[in-house]
């Protein structure tokens, strides 16, 4: 086999330091992959030049998903 390494006044293998680290990586990116996602918004934001027009788009999509649920 391999060397040790002396730690706190153990000999420690070479083989396992490197699957303490292996594991280590393993966790921390298995951890950031978990990590809740913010949620997103279920709909675009809508980019009107004027609350007249944000109003008028508001009222379209709401009558549109009406007219979808009759179907």
């Amino acid at each position: 086999m391999g060397g040790y390494y002396t730690i706190a006044g153990r000999n420690i293998p070479n083989y396992q330091i490197s699957m303490f680290f292996i594991g280590a990586y393993a966790l921390a990116g298995t951890a950031a992959v978990m990590r809740p996602k913010a949620p997103q918004p279920a709909t675009p934001p809508i980019q009107a030049s004027s609350s007249d027009e944000e109003a008028f788009i508001k009222e379209f999509l709401q009558k549109a998903e009406a007219e979808e649920k009759k179907n």
